[in-house]
C-alpha cells in the first residue's frame, strides 16, 4: 500500500505551514494553541480521497501537516521573549531570522530523534490512553468506511463547529465568573500579633468548549477528575487564602483613597495571584512529578532502548528482518542526528553567551534535560493529548534549569539573559515536537503506518516550518506596531508565555527569583507522591491550566462516567459496551475536530482583520447551560441507543 508519496508529502508540507502560522497567531493572542492533528487529518483525508489515496498516505500527510503546529508552539513561547526582554531592540532583522531558524531546526531535529528512541516504549504502554491519537485514528477509519461511523463522526464535527461559531458570534457566553467576598476579619495570632485579612473566592463555570468536553469524555472520569482536582486546589485553596492575606496591603495601592473595591479589581487581583504565585508553585510540583514519572518508567525506558540496540545488532548480522510497522530510523542515524543537533546547539549557545566553556557545559546538560523533557512531554500527550500538553510549563522548568546553570557559570547581565533564553528555546521546541510526533506515531501504530517514514516526513516538515515560521511572527509584530500598538508583550499581542519567560530570565539572572514558591511546589509534589496520587503531574498541570479548561474536561469525564453507569444499569454485555464505547469516542472526536477546524477559520478572519457581528451585545450564560445539556445528550443518548442487541457479534474495540 502506498504511504510515502510526493502528493502526500506536498499536502502535508502545505498544511504544516498554514496550521503552524494559524497557531502562532492564536498562541500570541490567547496563550494557547489548537491541536493541528484533527484539521490535518480531515483536510488530508478529503484531498487524498479525491485522488484515491490510501489510508497510509492520509496518515503520512497528517503527520507532516501537524508538525508545524508544534514548531510554532515552541517558537511563540520563547522567540518573542528576546524582544520583550530587550535583548533584541529590533525584531525583524535578517540576523534574528537566522538565529530563530537555527533554534527551531536544532530543537525540532532533537525532538524527532529523542522520540525515535522512546516510541516503542510509549506507544505500546497500556497505561497511556492517547485520547487524541485514538480520536484521530477514528477519523481516518470512519472516513474510509463511509458507513455509520462516518455519520456519527461528521455529525458531531458539524455540532462542534456550530457551537464554536455561535460562541464567536456571541450567541451565548463562553464562560461565567462571579466574585464572592469574604467578610473582613482580624486573625488573632496571640503573641505574634493580629493581622487583618480580607478577600473572597472567584467562582467560574466550565468553558463552553465541545473540544475540552470531548477530551474529558475520551480520557474518562478518573483522569479528568485528577486534572480538575488541580484546578480546585488552585482556585479553591491557594488563590483564596493567599489573596485573603495579601489584599489588605495591596488594595490601598489599587483603589483611590475614598473609592470602593469593585468586582473587576478583585478578579484582577485573584488572577494575578494565580498567575504569579500559584503557577510557580505548580511548576515546582511539575518538576518533582516529572522526575517521579521518569522513575516509574525506568524499566520500560531501559527495555525500549535495549530493544532498539538489539535491533541494530541483528540488522548488522543479517539475522533480523524488521517488521515494517515496528521499524524506526536506524539507531546509527538517530545517534548521528542527536550528535549533529548537539554540535549545532553548542554553536547557538556559544553565539548567545560568548563563552566557550559555558556553551559546552550548557550543551551537555541541556541535551540530557532535553531527553528528560521530551519523555515527559510524550507521557503527558499519552494521558491528556497534545491540546492540553503544558509545553509552557515544561519550558519554564527548562528555563529554571538553564538559568541556574548560567548563573553558576558566572553569566550575568543582558548576555546572561540572552543565553538563558537561547538555551531554553531549543529544549522548548524539542519538547513540543516530541509530544506531537509521539501522538502521530500512536495514530500510525493504530492504522499500520511505518514509523521511519513518518519520522523522515516530519524531519522534512520541521526543516520547512523552521525556515518560514519567523515570517508570520514578523507580520504580526510589525502589523501591530503599524496599527498603533507596541508589538509583542503589548495589549494586542500579549504573548503571555513569552512574557513570563522574559520576566523569569531577568529575575533569576538578576537574583530576583521567588525561589520559595518553587520549593513549596516541589514539597507539594512530594506530598502528592506520598499520598499515592495516581498522577501528581496531572494534578500539578490542573493547577497550571485555567479553571474553565480543567472544569470543561471534568464535565466530559462526568458524562463518560454517566454512560458507564447506564451500561451497568442496563446490564449491557461486552459487545454492547464496545459498541457504546466506539460510538461515544467517534462523537467526542467529532466535537474536538469540529471546534478545531472552525477555530482556525476564525483565526484567519481575525488575522485579516475581518469584523464579526454579534448576535447579542451581552450574551446570556443560560443559553450556555442549554449548550452543555445538548452536548451531554448527544454523548449519552446516541451511544446508548445504538448499543445493539445482546446476541449481535462484538465490534473491534476502538478504545484503549
Amino acid at each position: 500500500m502506498k504511504e510515502f508519496t510526493l502528493r502526500a508529502l506536498l499536502i502535508g508540507l502545505i498544511m504544516s505551514v498554514i496550521l503552524g502560522a494559524a497557531n502562532a497567531y492564536l498562541g500570541l493572542k490567547a496563550g494557547m494553541t489548537i491541536a493541528a492533528t484533527y484539521p490535518a487529518a480531515v483536510i488530508g483525508m478529503a484531498l487524498l480521497r479525491i485522488m484515491k489515496g490510501s489510508v497510509l498516505e492520509e496518515n503520512f500527510a497528517r503527520t507532516v501537516g501537524s508538525i508545524g503546529e508544534s514548531v510554532a508552539a515552541g517558537a511563540i513561547f520563547t522567540i518573542p521573549a528576546f524582544y520583550i526582554a530587550g535583548i533584541w531592540t529590533e525584531f525583524a532583522t535578517t540576523g534574528h531570522y537566522f538565529e530563530s531558524t537555527a533554534i527551531m531546526l536544532a530543537g525540532g531535529v532533537l525532538g524527532i530523534m529523542f522520540v525515535a528512541l522512546l516510541r516503542r516504549v510509549m506507544v505500546e504502554d497500556v497505561e497511556l490512553p492517547f485520547p487524541e491519537s485514538v480520536a484521530a485514528s477514528e477519523i481516518h477509519k470512519a472516513g474510509r468506511s463511509g458507513g455509520t461511523g462516518a455519520k456519527f463522526l461528521f455529525s458531531a464535527m458539524g455540532l462542534g463547529a456550530l457551537i464554536q461559531a455561535l460562541g464567536q458570534f456571541k450567541f451565548f457566553a463562553t464562560t461565567w465568573e462571579k466574585w464572592i467576598s469574604f467578610s473582613k476579619a482580624a486573625i488573632n495570632l496571640r503573641a505574634s500579633g493580629t493581622p487583618t485579612a480580607e478577600g473572597g473566592m472567584l467562582l467560574s463555570s466550565p468553558g463552553v468548549s465541545p473540544a475540552y468536553i470531548g477530551v474529558g469524555y475520551i480520557i474518562g472520569p478518573k483522569l479528568a477528575s485528577l486534572n480538575f482536582s488541580g484546578g480546585l486546589l488552585a482556585w479553591g485553596l491557594f488563590v483564596p487564602i493567599i489573596t485573603y492575606f495579601l489584599a489588605p496591603s495591596l488594595l490601598p495601592t489599587l483603589v483611590p483613597e475614598g473609592g470602593t473595591v469593585d468586582e473587576g479589581t478583585w478578579i484582577a487581583l485573584a488572577t494575578n495571584v494565580w498567575r504569579y504565585v500559584v503557577r510557580p508553585i505548580a511548576i515546582g510540583g511539575m518538576l518533582v512529578s516529572a522526575g517521579f514519572t521518569l522513575f516509574r518508567m525506568r524499566k520500560s525506558l531501559i527495555t525500549g532502548i535495549r530493544r532498539s540496540i538489539g535491533d541494530v545488532k541483528k540488522a548488522a548480522t543479517g539475522e533480523h528482518v524488521a517488521i515494517r510497522t515496528e521499524k524506526d530510523l536506524s539507531f546509527q542515524w538517530i545517534m548521528g542526528g542527536i550528535l549533529a543537533s548537539a554540535v549545532a546547539t553548542f554553536f547557538i549557545y556559544n553565539y548567545f553567551s560568548g563563552n566557550v566553556v559555558a556553551a559546552l557545559v550548557a550543551t551537555i546538560v541541556m541535551i540530557i534535560a532535553g531527553f528528560f523533557f521530551a519523555a515527559v512531554s510524550g507521557y503527558l500527550v499519552g494521558i491528556i493529548g497534545s491540546s492540553n500538553n503544558p509545553i509552557s510549563g515544561l519550558t519554564l522548568s527548562t528555563l529554571l534549569v538553564a538559568a541556574l546553570l548560567m548563573v553558576a557559570l558566572g553569566m550575568s547581565g543582558q548576555t546572561g539573559i540572552a543565553a538563558v533564553l537561547g538555551v531554553a528555546a531549543v529544549v522548548c521546541v524539542s519538547s513540543a515536537v516530541a509530544g506531537e510526533m509521539l501522538q502521530d506515531l500512536k495514530v500510525g501504530h493504530i492504522l499500520g503506518g511505518t514509523p521511519w517514514r513518518m519520522q523522515i516526513g516530519d524531519l522534512i516538515g520541521i526543516a520547512l516550518a523552521a525556515s518560514v515560521m519567523f515570517l508570520p511572527l514578523v507580520v504580526l509584530h510589525q502589523g501591530d506596531i503599524l496599527s498603533g500598538g507596541t508589538g509583542f508583550g503589548g495589549k494586542n499581542l500579549p504573548a503571555p508565555q513569552a512574557s513570563l519567560m522574559a520576566l523569569l530570565s531577568q529575575g533569576i539572572v538578576g537574583g530576583q527569583m521567588a525561589w520559595p514558591l518553587i520549593i513549596v511546589g516541589m514539597l507539594m509534589g512530594v506530598g502528592f507522591i506520598l499520598m499515592q496520587v495516581r498522577s501528581p503531574m496531572l494534578v500539578s498541570v490542573g493547577m497550571y491550566l485555567p479553571l474553565e479548561t480543567t472544569f470543561a474536561i471534568f464535565i466530559g469525564g462526568v458524562i463518560k462516567g454517566m454512560v458507564e453507569r447506564i451500561n451497568e444499569k442496563k446490564q449491557h454485555n461486552a459487545a454492547q459496551k464496545a459498541r457504546v464505547e466506539n460510538i461515544g469516542v467517534l462523537l467526542a472526536a467529532g466535537l474536538i475536530a469540529g471546534e478545531a477546524l472552525i477555530g482556525l477559520l476564525f483565526a484567519t478572519l481575525a488575522f485579516t482583520e475581518t469584523p464579526l457581528f454579534s448576535i447579542f451585545e451581552h450574551p446570556s450564560f443560560y443559553i450556555s447551560l442549554l449548550i452543555f445539556a445538548i452536548i451531554a445528550y448527544v454523548l449519552i443518548q446516541i451511544p446508548v441507543k445504538n448499543a445493539g442487541k445482546p446476541d449481535e457479534p462484538a465490534p473491534p474495540s476502538a478504545v484503549m
